[in-house]
Formats: structure tokens, sequence, C-alpha cells
């Protein structure tokens, strides 16, 4: 993942929140860092769990987005691959308010420190409900203020609410591709 300042020095929040990247790019104290995407296994995770959610989100009180921004502090923006919120959300076109749920799909370039720095800073921001799956490992975490949590029953779920959903199923799935 890089990181690299525009021009050698630092961006100011407008200027990031004003520029098109291509992929777009998150935002950490004035350092624009580049984000690992389009990948064959990350992609199909990422629509086939966007998919699993929005099969249920009447059921399950939900709505998710896909590489929705997040303002975890004045100076740093993140973009989890995927964010759940509840149905009855606080609408904005950044989020500033915890999501549900935020999901991390692990690339081939990425690192589960990285991940892990990035699953604590989630935490911290207040989102209860930190996932990060590994395609190329087939496994899954949860976030935890311990640090990243092997799911090794395979669900990630969601205390006090219906939503579940098994690890070995996505890879199934994975597998048939």
């Amino acid at each position: 993942m890089a990181t690299q300042p525009t021009f050698g020095k630092p961006v100011s929040v407008e200027e990031y929140l004003s520029t098109v990247y291509e992929p777009d790019c998150e935002y950490a104290d004035g350092v624009i860092e580049e984000r690992n995407v389009g990948e064959l296994e990350h992609s199909f995770l990422q629509l086939l769990l966007g998919s699993i959610f929005m099969n249920h989100r009447s059921e399950w009180g939900i709505v998710a987005f896909s590489e929705q921004r997040i303002q975890l502090a004045p100076n740093r923006f993140r973009i989890p691959d995927l964010v759940v919120v509840r149905s009855d959300f606080q609408r904005e076109s950044i989020l500033t308010h915890p999501p549900l749920i935020a999901i991390e799909i692990q690339s081939p370039e990425d690192t589960l420190r990285r991940t892990a720095i990035k699953a604590a800073e989630y935490l911290a921001f207040g989102i209860q409900n930190v996932w990060v799956i590994d395609p190329a490992a087939r496994v899954a975490y949860r976030g935890t203020l311990a640090g990243l949590e092997l799911v090794r029953d395979g669900q990630l779920s969601v205390p006090g609410t219906a939503i579940s959903v098994s690890a070995q199923e996505l890879f199934a799935e994975l597998d048939q591709v």
C-alpha cells in the first residue's frame, strides 16, 4: 500500500475531498494513502457480501454500502470495502457516525499488520463490528481491542441481531469462480 504526500508536502482535508483519485484513496493526517483494489478474489467477495446484505436488508433492518467514505477524525478518512448501517441511519454523504459493521477484504498486497491498524481505528471510532476477510488464506477475523481475532467457527455475526454470514460459504462460492 503506497502512502505518499502529494508534491512532497501534506495535503489539506479540503484538497483531499475536492480531488478525484482513481481508484479512490484514503487520507490520514495530511497523507494520501492508496488502497489495493481490483483483484479477482477481492472483487468477487465484495460483490458477494454486498449481495448477501442487500438480500437480507429488510429482514436484518440494514443497508449496505460499498467503498463508503468514513470520517473517523477531523484529519482521518477511511474507505472500507463494505459498511453496513442500520436502516434508520443518519443519511450523510460521508459517514461521520459509526456504522454497524465495517468490512475489509484483503488484497495480495495488503498486510494483516496494516489491516489490524485500520481495524483498531474503526473500533476507536465506535464501530463495534469489524470483519477482515483474507481470501488467499481462506480465513476471517474479527477486530477486537486486542487486535485481529481469528473467527474459528467461521460465523461472522453481529451480537443481538439476526446478522450472520458463513465465511466457509463465502469461500466455497469463491472456489466456484
